[in-house]
């Protein structure tokens, strides 16, 4: 026997309507609506059947820069960051290398070791055969942080935290998780890179489709970002190849612009097998690793440039082969 549906139309079904009612009458949220709609999924105030609904019509006509902003908002609003805690750089990490190996955590623990502090946050676990920045920090001994204690700890004792979106919002691991059982990815992976919980004034991730790069940064600008950055990555990581130019979004106060970043190698190289423990030996110099020197490199020095650290490319590149020569190899 079917169940007698409720006559009072439920709070969060206009936010579903906005976005389904046909060609013609269905829009984009505002930025206040789409915080709206967010604050209620991160309180649990939704139906299953209307999240699902509102993440695939949201998936379909693609999130825009407005509705990212608001989701944020949003979602910064209910992960409880202090205030007082600060960060010179937020780098997101959500995608999970495949092709190769997340040389961009070397590059990250560079700069932490130059005095730069570093907040990394991201998730695992959500796409089959990937390799995550969590499970890779941990054969640094790097263990993720479970809370903001940990973080700040974390942070003034090394410069450098990294925290699962597990522990920043539960509630967006678990529709991050919902990838297998939608059978796409949703709006939530492309928001969850851009959150900035610390009001780093200066951020850094990774798409894999060009198309995400000028959205990630229009959103950031009406979030505030001052220098925010967009690398089209390796694997959707914000790692730069370095045999293959580099297409960049850049978003400097109120100005949006793009670029490329040259290679650094002239020609391409072969992949080699994938071994996450090549990461810690490369940094002692056990072993020679063309792609990894270069791909650490490469990275090191787009981040050195975002960071204003140097002026031009060539100064960024010099920069960052002296700080890889200088490494201490005995600090993992």
């Amino acid at each position: 026997m079917l169940q007698k549906q409720p006559s009072v139309e439920h709070p969060f079904a206009p936010f579903v309507r906005i976005l389904g009612k046909g060609k013609l009458g269905s829009r984009s949220l505002s930025q206040v609506e789409a915080r709206e709609a967010m604050q209620m999924i991160l309180d649990d105030r939704v139906e299953p059947e209307q999240l699902g609904a509102f993440l695939m019509l949201l998936r379909v006509k693609e999130e825009s820069p407005e509705e990212l902003a608001g989701f944020i908002e949003a979602v910064r609003g209910r992960c409880g960051a202090p205030a007082s805690l600060e960060v010179d750089l937020d780098w997101s990490t959500y995608a999970g290398k495949k092709r190769q190996l997340p040389w961009f955590i070397l590059a990250a623990l560079l700069l932490s070791a130059n005095g730069i502090r570093v907040f990394m946050h991201g998730a695992r676990g959500h796409t089959p055969e990937r390799i995550y920045t969590e499970d890779c920090l941990s054969l640094f001994g790097i263990k993720a942080c479970v809370d903001w204690n940990q973080v700040a700890q974390s942070l003034d004792s090394t410069q450098f935290a990294f925290m699962s979106i597990e522990a920043l919002s539960p509630r967006m691991s678990r529709i991050i998780n919902l990838r297998p059982v939608l059978g796409l990815r949703s709006p939530v992976h492309t928001l969850c890179r851009l959150i900035n919980p610390l009001h780093a004034s200066h951020t850094v991730d990774g798409v894999f489709h060009p198309a995400y790069g000028p959205m990630h940064q229009k959103a950031a600008q009406l979030l505030g970002v001052k220098n925010g950055l967009t690398i089209k990555g390796d694997g959707g990581e914000a790692e730069v190849k370095p045999d293959a130019e580099c297409d960049l979004q850049w978003t400097r106060g109120g100005d949006y612009s793009t670029s490329i970043w040259p290679r650094y190698y002239p020609r391409r190289l072969v992949k080699q097998e994938l071994d996450s423990a090549d990461l810690v030996k490369l940094w002692r110099g056990e072993i020679e690793h063309e792609y990894g020197v270069g791909a650490v490199i490469s990275t090191l020095a787009l981040i050195l440039k975002l960071l204003n650290k140097a002026k031009d490319h060539d100064s960024c590149i010099r920069l960052a082969e002296q700080m890889w020569q200088d490494r201490n190899k005995t600090q993992y």
